[in-house]
């Protein structure tokens, strides 16, 4: 994996955290595919390029092949994300110039997997380099988007989800937006970014 180095000057204290931009959750051909996820890949590598994050992880889903969240296991979703599979790899569209760390969840059969700070590493990552403030973007909105900015906002980070650089599943129509709903609630910002500037 390539790394960028972090800064000792750097300016801020904010991460980017991009989530499970990986090929099995991309269409086409993805075996959980995200509609229109494979749409958001230039504006999260212009998030990736911007100097003002100190600090840019990646997280995974990197599940084992008998993981609970499989429907083979009494789960909801097909088998995805199998470690050590090609779809379980990065995107080839993510330029990775400025990822510093890859954080991997649902390791385990029993781990649910939707959020990066379910691996203790995230929040060490975070706190080793004083980050204060996480802007989240990735798939999906409604699961593993949800999960990691609602555990960010747990841990005491401020919190900002660009809605320009996040795809939702949307079983039942509107997931996404009740996901986003819910996060502003809870003391998130909302925001388009690309809007910004």
């Amino acid at each position: 994996m390539a790394c960028h180095p972090l800064s000792d000057n750097a300016r801020m204290a904010d991460a980017l955290l991009i989530i499970d931009y990986q090929r099995d959750f991309l269409p086409p051909g993805g075996a959980l595919a995200v509609a229109g996820g494979d749409g958001i890949a230039r504006r999260i590598n212009a998030l990736a390029r911007d100097d003002a994050f100190a600090l840019v992880v990646a997280t995974r889903d990197w599940h084992p092949p008998d993981h609970r969240s499989f429907r083979e296991q009494g789960g909801p979703w097909p088998p995805h994300c199998v470690q050590g599979t090609p779809g379980a790899e990065l995107s080839p569209q993510l330029d990775r110039s400025r990822i510093a760390v890859i954080v991997d969840a649902g390791v385990r059969p029993q781990d649910d997997g939707y959020s990066g700070f379910e691996s203790p590493r995230m929040l060490e990552v975070l706190r080793e380099h004083g980050i204060t403030a996480v802007t989240v973007v990735g798939l999906a909105t409604d699961y593993c988007v949800l999960h990691t900015a609602r555990d960010a906002i747990g841990a005491g980070f401020a919190v900002t989800v660009d809605t320009s650089a996040v795809r939702p599943v949307d079983v039942r129509p509107g997931d996404g937006e009740r996901a986003l709903a819910e996060l502003g609630a809870l003391g998130a910002r909302i925001v388009d970014l690309s809007a910004a500037g």
